[in-house]
């Protein structure tokens, strides 16, 4: 019989494996397409198969997975990563496999698009505008009115997003973005748009179902560095309405609606604003399976391979993570206490991103995480109390760099 294989292309830290893992307790077996196969260490880890292959040439995707249909039964094609995204909607059309809309994965991932189509469907946004230049950016801030979030218009993992509260930030951070510091994968554009202030939700979708609605909070700015968050949200029956509402309303605006969806908000004095919607899972699908018992992942890839879905709780937990923050950068000299922290009675998950001796440097998105904490329990203050005591438990050194006269 022949083998049923799994196409992923490449993988992303939080997801990757996660796909690998679901894909095999389905019969599955995973093969991962990826320009650089090492920088998914999981895959040398675990011994699974990877190939090596330019991931942004449509056409030798076609011709490796034509070659590979000659020894296996190719079930379906998908990726944990939002950058290849459409590439995977493109290459299941030409398989005539299930798969996402490509055209509104590439509308959906260029910010500025996907700003005009809610705003022109009637769903709630912060004020935008469109800047590929200095002098352009000065001119929509003053326009919108400090403080303005300014990001590159495509880009993923709060890459490039600053929080810019005087003239100076702005200045500073225009400059970065266009000075040769940050890496495009297209022309330089960048949104300044409105800071719309608010305690920050992430509602999480599936096909045209809402699963639920998380909770999540920041580091301190100008960075938007995810700190920690729980789900579900502690919401009232109408808020949940309201952001459940408004989430749904901005699949038909970007022709979305098939698989997975996660859109994040925040609350405002206006209700629901819709910050940004990812026509993918959430980077951390695991509460959402801890605190209700549905595997985001595993129904992703039932859909994928023509499977039917199942979405019902099995249960009704709080779950909730940690994220690990270093608060320099330098030399880290140790870290310890995770042995510990994975005792403490309700923790499911401790991981540590660095090994010691490593060099940290702070970039202000989701490269700066060392590791994480999670945990679950019946009740959100016991999962609260549970994360702080095990987090507490988690400590670390790390030595500053030297100095230029240090060095001399």
């Amino acid at each position: 019989m022949t083998r049923r294989a799994l196409i992923l292309l490449e993988g992303t830290r939080s997801n990757g494996l996660l796909y690998v893992k679901a894909a095999q307790r389905l019969g599955l077996h995973p093969i991962t397409l990826s320009a650089d196969p090492t920088k998914q260490d999981y895959l040398a880890a675990e011994g699974l198969e990877a190939i090596r292959i330019d991931t942004d040439n449509l056409d030798a995707l076609i011709d490796e997975c034509s070659r590979l249909h000659a020894t296996y039964a190719i079930a379906g094609i998908t990726s944990s990563d939002e950058l290849v995204y459409a590439t995977v909607g493109k290459l299941c059309r030409h398989f005539h496999l299930p798969g996402p809309n490509p055209a509104s994965i590439e509308r959906c991932c260029d910010k500025f698009a996907q700003r005009q189509l809610l705003a022109q469907a009637g769903v709630p946004v912060p004020a935008y505008r469109m800047a590929a230049n200095a002098p352009d950016v000065e001119s929509a801030a003053a326009d919108i009115g400090l403080p303005v979030v300014l990001k590159p218009a495509v880009g993923v993992g709060s890459m490039g997003v600053r929080l810019c509260r005087n003239v100076d930030e702005l200045a500073e951070h225009t400059t970065y973005l266009l000075g040769g510091k940050h890496i495009w994968r297209s022309s330089p554009r960048m949104l300044v748009e409105e800071f719309a202030q608010g305690p920050f939700y992430i509602a999480h979708i599936m096909g045209n179902e809402a699963i639920g609605i998380g909770a999540a909070n920041f580091g301190p700015p100008p960075h938007f560095v995810f700190r920690g968050g729980t789900f579900p949200a502690l919401l009232t029956d109408e808020e949940y309405r309201s952001i459940v509402d408004v989430s749904l309303s901005c699949l038909p605006a970007l022709a979305l609606g098939w698989g997975p969806t996660c859109i994040e908000l925040r609350w405002t004095k206006r209700g629901p604003v819709v910050i940004e919607v990812n026509p993918r899972l959430g980077g951390g699908p695991k509460p959402v399976q801890l605190a209700y018992g549905i595997d985001l992942i595993t129904e992703h890839i039932k859909l994928v391979i023509g499977q039917e879905w199942d979405l019902h709780r099995r249960h009704s937990n709080v779950a909730g993570w940690r994220g690990l923050l270093p608060d320099r950068d330098g030399i880290l000299d140790w870290i310890d206490g995770d042995r510990r922290a994975a005792a403490v009675q309700g923790v499911v998950e401790v991981k540590l991103c660095v090994d010691p001796k490593a060099p940290i440097v702070r970039k202000g998105d989701y490269r700066d995480y060392i590791g994480h904490v999670m945990a679950v329990s019946p009740s959100r203050a016991r999962t609260e109390g549970i994360l702080e005591r095990a987090a507490d438990l988690i400590s670390w050194s790390i030595t500053p760099f030297p100095t230029i006269g240090e060095q001399q």
